[in-house]
């Protein structure tokens, strides 16, 4: 425990008027438009250096490349990545529901342009399985089997039976999901790279870590019941959005006596191995200098045995049959499709480079260089853009993909490349090799990369000790994105969380604050025992921004807080004083010398009621005009109920506004007018420099409403109005005692109050940051 400190001070009370009067503040540089295009637009050759290398970040890092250091280390790193990212493609090519060689394509391209443009160090790019199933929906979407029957070609059977037998057109339908696919990934780098040069990469910042855990975790729930048919090796219905998984599991049920025996152990041997194994790995990391490939082990493996054993002949296992060695030749994307894809692409390209970044961002702060958000939009987009043109599809990252590059020793983009070269021995000459393979071991292998994602869901009871609202944000776009789909579902999540931030703002937490005795620390009075509100002072806090949304809430909690409506007090007041002119009118209420109405021993002034003066004419004789003082908190000779009003002043608390509106401007300003016409002050502390400037923009101040009433902190407003309200108290003494001497005909003793009239000339001094 800290031993108690105690410091003392001496200081005026400041103002902010006062406070930037004695503290001169610095000159606020204005510039024009034509001034900032100007210096935006000025070049030299520093100038033009740092922007090329900006835009190709390999021109600053490789010449400064430690070829003896890291070069051993992304070898290794990269032989082992580009195994895996092979697989994984052929894999992920399952979700995107297009032949496997097309995977390969995906893990070798995207790396090409990303190792040029790209400023992450560490990050594995290729397909992703979010992304992947992303567009797949799409390509469902746009191109089911039903699109592709045609009557079967069977030999010897009537017209009717032919009529009645149905094929799909297996290469009519790859090349138009292919053809979709890649139109879809060219669109989502245009996205990409347009949000790059417009440096909006900020915007990835609103999908907040509890809505893309829980949209990744709905992802997996759809990649997990996407897997179950080829595990299973069942035929279903292709179906995409509303319910899909639902329906899904439908034809899974009505199917399931079809199920495959062979492909179902060998795709659950294939989810139990590579488990255990990753299990092993991350348990004995440190121990282990290379992480088991367990991915490449199991697809050799696999591949063997179904060669082998023939498995597709003997016991009709579905297999991947072709990988054709080389590339195809490029192709443009087909532009007819475009308009019906294009909320799903840029939904697409968000989530791909929100994933990326999130990964890539975790790695730059491990290794200690920094990330640049636009440029990495550029490189993912140019990477996309360059890979669909290639009949690949979406590129981002994957966590565990990046992992291993990472744990084997991967310094730099360097291993990429080394992966690439990988996937590209693989196309050329090992392809054909892998055309034994089931495909339900590529299922396993895409549901066992699918335990991080699951392992989210742990996640929720964490969230729900921590902040609630987050927690319901997560299960929201959670639940959204499994029976909506994925593209609405994050969507109606997006929504929902920026419902949740307008709801926090909307209803922000307001308070009372009273004052620690002998400190000028204000607290909460709910929270603290010994803490007291000062008499006659109300001091109010709002813990948000103010503006169009929540200004009635404001208006209302500080209603509630000093406990009666100005507007009805005002009314009140105004109508007791109609009817106390009326009684003077009729004679029942007699006027005292001075004009005044005894209606209590000691009256308050009310300056905004002197306009009501009585009839000029009773009985065809002009009456004298008659100013009125009343005590409001004594009992009126009328029968009105005027709400008492306890307090003299009232400070609000602006130290957490960072932001008022027009709208609020206008609203505030009517409700200080609203408490200054029945007499009470209104002051507000803690202003930021730029929330004074937005007001004055706003045309806040004006000769009622000045900047006088700002004050640096609660405490200078508190001792001001102390100070003001002790010097009107000494200053009516001081009236009355002249007032009875010059009765008497007697020189006012004046030099009697010289200590009094001395005080009060410091106290003066000292409010306006003058006295010594």
């Amino acid at each position: 425990m800290m031993d108690e400190c105690h410091y003392h001070m001496s200081r005026p009370i400041y103002s902010t008027h006062v406070f930037d009067e004695v503290h001169e503040r610095k000159a606020q540089e204005t510039r024009s438009l034509q001034e900032r295009l100007s210096e935006t637009c000025r070049c030299n050759d520093k100038w033009a250096v740092q922007k090329i290398k900006g835009l190709l970040p390999i021109l600053d890092w490789l010449p400064k490349y430690p070829v003896k250091q890291w070069l051993p280390s992304d070898v290794v790193s990269g032989v082992t990545t580009g195994l895996v990212c092979a697989l994984q493609g052929v894999a992920y090519a399952l979700l995107v529901s297009v032949a496997p060689v097309y995977g390969l394509y995906s893990a070798f391209f995207p790396i090409l342009s990303y190792f040029v443009l790209g400023t992450s160090r560490h990050i594995s790019v290729g397909p992703f399985p979010v992304t992947c199933l992303m567009v797949g929906s799409v390509v469902l979407t746009f191109a089911p089997d039903e699109h592709f029957l045609r009557p079967a070609n069977v030999t010897g059977a009537n017209e009717t039976l032919t009529d009645m037998l149905m094929a799909v057109d297996v290469e009519a339908r790859e090349a138009q999901r292919i053809t979709l696919a890649c139109t879809m990934t060219v669109l989502i780098g245009l996205f990409q790279v347009a949000m790059g040069f417009m440096q909006v990469g900020f915007l990835v910042r609103y999908l907040s870590d509890p809505l893309v855990g829980g949209f990744t975790t709905a992802a997996a729930i759809h990649v997990f019941i996407s897997q179950i048919k080829t595990i299973l090796s069942i035929p279903t219905h292709n179906h995409s959005g509303f319910f899909s998984i639902v329906y899904t599991l439908i034809d899974v049920g009505k199917n399931i006596n079809q199920t495959n025996v062979a492909d179902l152990v060998a795709g659950l041997l294939t989810i139990f191995v590579i488990m255990a194994v990753k299990e092993v790995n991350a348990k004995y990391q440190h121990k282990i200098p290379v992480a088991i490939p367990i991915e490449v082990i199991v697809t050799v493996l696999a591949s063997a045995i179904s060669h082998v054993m023939d498995l597709n002949s003997q016991y009709g296992a579905s297999i991947v049959h072709s990988i054709p060695r080389g590339f195809v030749p490029p192709q443009p994307p087909n532009l007819a499709i475009i308009g019906n894809i294009l909320g799903s692409s840029f939904s697409t390209a968000v989530v791909g480079y929100a994933v990326a970044v999130s990964v890539a961002k975790v790695y730059a702060a491990k290794h200690d260089y920094t990330l640049d958000g636009n440029q990495e939009l550029i490189a993912f987009g140019v990477s996309n853009i360059f890979g669909g043109c290639f009949s690949s599809f979406v590129a981002s990252t994957a966590l565990s993909r990046t992992a291993i590059q990472e744990s084997t020793g991967g310094r730099s983009q360097v291993a990429s490349i080394i992966s690439a070269l990988m996937v590209l021995i693989v196309i050329l000459a090992l392809g054909p090799y892998l055309q034994p393979l089931q495909k339900s071991v590529l299922a396993g292998i895409v549901i066992a990369n699918l335990k991080g994602m699951f392992m989210q869901m742990s996640d929720v009871a964490v969230l729900w000790k921590q902040n609630r609202t987050d927690c319901l944000i997560w299960i929201a776009t959670c639940l959204a994105s499994i029976v909506l789909g994925l593209d609405v579902g994050l969507l109606a999540g997006l929504v929902f969380e920026m419902g949740t931030v307008v709801v926090r703002t909307q209803f922000p937490s307001c308070s009372t604050l009273g004052n620690m005795p002998d400190t000028d620390i204000y607290k909460n009075i709910k929270d603290y025992k010994n803490i007291s509100e000062i008499p006659g002072i109300k001091i109010f806090k709002c813990n948000s921004p103010i503006y169009f949304a929540n200004i009635d809430y404001f208006k209302e909690k500080l209603r509630d807080e000093v406990g009666f409506d100005a507007v009805r007090v005002f009314k009140k007041r105004n109508k007791a004083l109609k009817k106390i002119h009326k009684l003077i009118q009729k004679g029942k209420l007699k006027v005292t010398e001075d004009g005044l109405v005894p209606v209590a021993s000691m009256g308050v002034d009310n300056k905004a009621f002197e306009s009501e003066k009585g009839p000029e004419l009773v009985d065809g004789t002009k009456q004298p005009e008659v100013k009125v003082q009343v005590d409001w908190t004594s009992e009126l000779p009328v029968n009105v109920s005027v709400p008492r009003v306890h307090i003299h002043s009232l400070v609000v608390d602006f130290s957490a506004v960072s932001f008022i509106d027009v709208v609020a401007a206008k609203s505030l300003k009517l409700l200080i007018k609203e408490f200054i016409r029945i007499g009470v002050g209104v002051y507000i502390a803690g202003c930021d420099a730029e929330l004074v400037r937005r007001m004055e923009a706003l045309s806040f101040f004006d000769e009622e409403v000045t900047r006088d009433l700002l004050f640096i902190t609660v405490h200078d407003a508190v001792l001001f109005i102390q100070l003001e309200t002790s010097s009107e108290n000494a200053d009516d003494h001081l009236a009355d005692k002249i007032s009875q001497l010059q009765d008497d005909k007697v020189p006012p003793p004046f030099t009697e109050d010289d200590d009094l009239i001395e005080t009060y000339d410091n106290q003066h001094l000292a409010i306006h940051g003058l006295s010594n």
